[in-house]
């Protein structure tokens, strides 16, 4: 499992401070910008998620994946935006909670899934 973890925290750190870097630094225009609003509205809430549901099959070893995620974005926002500046600390907050939700929805399916082929088994034998 640690393993996983390493790996998931490599891609976790590529998404949230390598392509930020690269938006920032090698698009110096209006594409610029739009790299960042995909970054920020589409890229990062759809990591979010699936760090979360990655979390979900395995949360007793990966619950902290949505934490560090939302912690390195920041990092990688405070880095190569603006330091300090407030709104990337709701925008972490919001990852948080995808990543989060994700993870408590994944949770919760994956326990109604495993206790209903318990039930079926049962009625089997």
């Amino acid at each position: 499992m640690k393993r996983n973890m390493i790996i998931w925290l490599a891609v976790s750190v590529t998404v949230m401070l390598a392509l930020p870097w690269l938006a920032v630094t090698f698009i110096k225009s209006d594409a610029g910008m739009a790299m960042c609003f995909l970054l920020f509205f589409m890229v990062d809430p759809i990591y979010s998620v699936m760090t979360g549901v990655l979390a979900g099959k395995d949360i007793r070893h990966l619950w902290s994946l949505p934490v560090i995620l939302a912690v390195l974005f920041l990092a990688g926002a405070w880095i190569f935006f603006d330091m300090g500046e407030t709104a990337f600390i709701l925008y972490a907050a919001v990852y948080l909670v995808l990543g989060t939700a994700a993870t408590l929805l994944s949770l919760c399916i994956r326990k109604k899934r495993t206790s209903k082929e318990e039930n079926q088994r049962q009625c089997v034998q």
